[in-house]
């Protein structure tokens, strides 16, 4: 997990390499503010959403990336859409919370929160 990210001008800040995500893979980091975010590599997109699930706040991060763009939490199996941050499968109901992300080269930058 990246930590220490300090966030530029514009409120973005590098929190990982792309290199450090493989190809449809998951990354948690800490971003400038200390809010935990799990970053999603699939289909050459970076996505990044809350890396804690509304149903028992475990770590995305730690769960399972499927085709469908969707996390499942390791721990009860809870599903959110990266794209939308939407629960798409129980136990959770709410949704999570996604992230302004940006890649430039190799790094990896993160903004505020998303609506």
């Amino acid at each position: 997990m990246t930590t220490d990210a300090v966030p530029a001008d514009d409120g973005f800040a590098v929190v990982a390499k792309l290199s450090e995500i493989p190809p449809s893979g998951l990354l948690g980091v800490r971003g400038a503010h200390g809010t935990f975010v799990c970053l999603v590599r699939i289909n050459g997109e970076v996505r990044a959403i809350a890396d804690c699930c509304t149903h028992r706040e475990f770590a995305l991060s730690q769960g399972e990336l499927h085709d469908d763009g969707t996390v499942e939490c390791a721990w009860h199996g809870a599903r959110f859409d990266t794209a939308s941050g939407e629960a798409t499968q129980g136990p959770a109901y709410k949704p999570v919370g996604r992230f302004a992300v940006r890649v430039d080269d190799d790094d990896i930058w993160l903004g505020g929160k998303l609506p």
